[in-house]
């Protein structure tokens, strides 16, 4: 079990670098949602206290009811921080259980970026934007949502693209939150797979935020993107927790 100073550190940094265009307290609850984007970490309740178990029902049923009116499905994210009794619940009621994702982190002193290459991040939003949804084979209407978000990050974010013959080929966003760096949007080509591409991107982003004061790098990938895992754990990062979606049973 992992620390839950740690997870909520994590968790904290997390809101900040990936900012939901609503949020609205309920006890501990974090209710997230975005017009903009459909991705379930934009549009979940994110439980932050194992203490806090008081009328579930009645604050399911309230949470409910903002996500229909933003027209997205009712959706937890379950980390540590969510405890035992809203699990149990959610499993009495067969509520679904969705993908899972693994927080990873690494110590940014001892890397090995010495030989990486120096890579200046994208001041141009709507560049970074174009190459993010041709990487990721994302649609073109949800670019004023990805502008958005991206446009609303706080700490100091670092926009890296890796291109072959003038063509994107890997993205990722670097924020720098202090003493921490965040990966998010990490991606490569389908067919340019294999080949160094996010590799190269991802230590190109590290090195950066290593320059400007980061000591410790961190990053949220599903846990059954085996290529991914094998990148990250190949330079360093380790496992610190996991957290998964849950939704109502027939959603």
């Amino acid at each position: 079990m992992p620390e839950l100073a740690m997870v909520r550190r994590y968790e904290a940094a997390g809101f900040r670098a990936w900012p939901a265009s609503f949020v609205q307290y309920d006890g501990t609850w974090v209710i997230r949602l975005t017009a903009g984007l459909p991705a379930k970490r934009l549009n979940s309740i994110n439980p932050l206290d194992p203490g806090d178990h008081s009328n579930i029902p009645d604050r399911i049923a309230r949470a409910a009811r903002r996500f229909d009116a933003y027209g997205r499905p009712l959706t937890f994210r379950i980390s540590p921080l969510a405890g035992r009794s809203l699990p149990n619940l959610l499993d009495r009621e067969d509520w679904l259980r969705l993908s899972e994702s693994i927080v990873m982190r690494m110590d940014l002193d001892g890397a090995r970026l010495d030989g990486v290459m120096d890579q200046i991040p994208l001041k141009d939003i709507g560049r970074f934007v174009g190459a993010a949804l041709r990487v990721h084979g994302m649609e073109q209407a949800m670019r004023p949502g990805l502008s958005e978000v991206i446009g609303s990050i706080e700490p100091e974010a670092g926009l890296f693209v890796a291109e072959e013959a003038d063509e994107p080929v890997a993205t990722a966003i670097c924020v720098q939150d202090r003493d921490l760096a965040g990966l998010f949007e990490v991606a490569t080509l389908s067919g340019r797979r294999g080949n160094g591409h996010g590799r190269q991107v991802v230590l190109s982003a590290l090195k950066w935020a290593r320059h400007r004061g980061a000591r410790e790098a961190w990053l949220q990938v599903e846990a059954d993107n085996e290529p991914a895992l094998a990148l990250y754990r190949s330079l360093g990062f380790a496992e610190v927790y996991r957290y998964h979606y849950r939704r109502p049973p027939g959603a």
